[in-house]
């Protein structure tokens, strides 16, 4: 759903941008409570969190090199403002798939300059909103298990993607450069986007599953959803004692095996998977052939990169030149995100009022 300078006049998408903007400047804020508390101490809530998001954003750019079918003549691929707000917040998921769609745009010539604010309005602010509304209110009502966790992720990514498809459609209708009856877009891209919203809530509900089962305390979404354990003593209910957490060396290592093996995963998807990705347009790109919606697209900026479309240029052999693209977007985008997080949180912690007459945060004290 990358939408392309051209589709969005020079107004609309001025607009969106302004609504993009003002989003991030408020995801920043609330991302330094999600990622950060004030403390330093290794195994803290910061210390597990700002490294996942950087991971989550390259996990995000890798999958969504994966396209499947969905129909005939027509692929998707992942959103991902499900995953991420499952799993490192709302605020900061808005950051992680900002930052993929920014490397995306910039590096690789998918998704126009232009139409960034469109792209981050629409994939990043609309399904992380929507997926986390959806998810909190279904937790609110099912049984506070870990399946509940993965099964109300499957439902808020299923619902997140056809959300995208009205909220483009609304920009369209508002600032279209073309003459096509609105009906027949919102027909459309809602259609083709409900198939494409089954794989969105497939590997959303399969990753969120995974890291359940290995770290629960990494899955933000999960946090506090842990009944306390009840003893019967006497014919009473009464708290079972408080298991003993675990050193924070071990939770330190752990966190790193954890982001170790998501890394290697997606430099795996990116590098070698995704040469097996369907060629099929997306879900976007098909209605707009379709429908001529992409009468007046423009050349992208960035055309001319050397991995624009995914693929380093001068090298012959395709399989070759998208697989190291890949890998180079996996490695820039997992950088960049992690410098991002790792700044929000210092701001963070570095801003946190001291005790007087201390050198210690209210927290460590």
């Amino acid at each position: 759903m990358h939408v392309p300078d051209g589709f969005i006049n020079a107004p609309v998408s001025a607009v969106t941008g302004v609504v993009a903007a003002a989003a991030v400047a408020v995801s920043l804020r609330g991302a330094r409570r999600e990622l950060g508390g004030t403390s330093h101490a290794p195994g803290t809530a910061g210390e597990r969190t700002a490294p996942l998001a950087g991971l989550v954003a390259a996990f995000i750019f890798a999958v969504q090199m994966l396209n499947f079918p969905v129909a005939a003549g027509t692929s998707g691929h992942l959103l991902g403002g499900a995953l991420a707000a499952i799993l490192v917040g709302p605020y900061t998921g808005v950051l992680c798939v900002s930052v993929v769609l920014l490397m995306q745009g910039v590096l690789f010539a998918d998704g126009g300059l232009t139409a960034l604010g469109v792209n981050i309005t629409d994939m990043a602010i609309t399904t992380t909103a929507v997926a986390y509304l959806l998810f909190r209110g279904l937790l609110a009502v099912l049984p506070r298990t870990r399946r509940s966790v993965t099964a109300a992720s499957f439902v808020a990514a299923l619902f997140s993607v056809p959300a995208a498809a009205l909220v483009f459609t609304a920009i369209y209708a508002l600032g279209g450069t073309t003459d096509v009856p609105i009906t027949k877009v919102l027909t459309a891209m809602v259609g083709v986007h409900l198939l494409i919203g089954i794989g969105e809530a497939a590997i959303t509900a399969l990753t969120v599953g995974a890291v359940l089962a290995v770290r629960p305390d990494l899955v933000y979404g999960a946090r506090g959803l842990t009944a306390p354990l009840k003893l019967r003593v006497g014919g009473e209910l009464i708290d079972a004692p408080a298991a003993v957490p675990a050193p924070a060396a071990a939770r330190a290592r752990s966190t790193r095996k954890v982001w170790g093996i998501g890394i290697v995963t997606a430099l795996l998807l990116a590098g070698f998977v995704s040469f097996y990705a369907s060629a099929s347009p997306d879900g976007l790109e098909k209605v707009a052939h379709d429908k001529g919606i992409d009468a007046k697209t423009s050349e992208h900026a960035t055309a001319d990169s050397p991995l624009a479309d995914y693929s380093v240029k001068d090298i012959g052999d395709a399989r070759l030149a998208g697989g190291l693209a890949g890998v180079i977007g996996v490695g820039v985008t997992v950088a960049v995100g992690s410098g991002v997080f790792w700044a929000v949180r210092r701001r963070r912690t570095d801003s946190a009022p001291r005790d007087l007459g201390t050198d210690r945060t209210p927290e460590a004290v």
